[in-house]
């Protein structure tokens, strides 16, 4: 079991949706510091939403999202007498969230040819509809943990 942490991060809610989980995505986007810049990147993806579909709510989509690509169970690799095991374990809440930003974000980031806020937008509404690249990587990782279960009794 983890140690309990010291000092967790706090971040406050953003100003526009008071949302806390929005104002970690917007942080998880940033580059170098360029708070405004990953602000103004989220708050056009969140309208172009908006724009596309006015009875969504854009904070709906956008939590819908990250909960779709939320993956309940991943591998971690475990050396037992010479060999390494993909251990299959369940994901921590907090983890949970970053990978699914993390999986959102580079899905988005991978795509060509449109500003990063429609990119960002596109990726966003496909996940909340429970299809993208964001949501195949989820499905990767829960079918790997699925073919290694055999090794559950490894897990520490």
């Amino acid at each position: 079991m983890r140690r309990p942490l010291k000092h967790k991060n706090v971040v406050l809610p953003e100003s526009k949706y008071e949302s806390e989980l929005l104002a970690r995505f917007i942080n998880a986007i940033m580059w170098d510091g360029k708070k405004s810049i990953a602000s103004k990147l989220v708050y056009d993806a969140l309208d172009e939403i908006k724009k596309r579909d006015d009875s969504a709510d854009p904070i709906a989509v956008f939590d819908t999202a990250i909960t779709n690509v939320s993956p309940s169970i991943e591998v971690r690799s475990r050396r037992v007498g010479g060999a390494n095991y993909q251990v299959p374990r369940e994901v921590r809440a907090e983890r949970r969230r970053s990978l699914a930003f993390r999986w959102i974000i580079a899905a988005a980031r991978s795509k060509k040819g449109k500003p990063m806020a429609e990119k960002l937008a596109d990726e966003l509404m496909s996940a909340a509809k429970g299809e993208g690249s964001a949501i195949k990587k989820r499905e990767d990782v829960h079918r790997m943990a699925e073919s290694n279960r055999a090794f559950a009794h490894l897990a520490w």
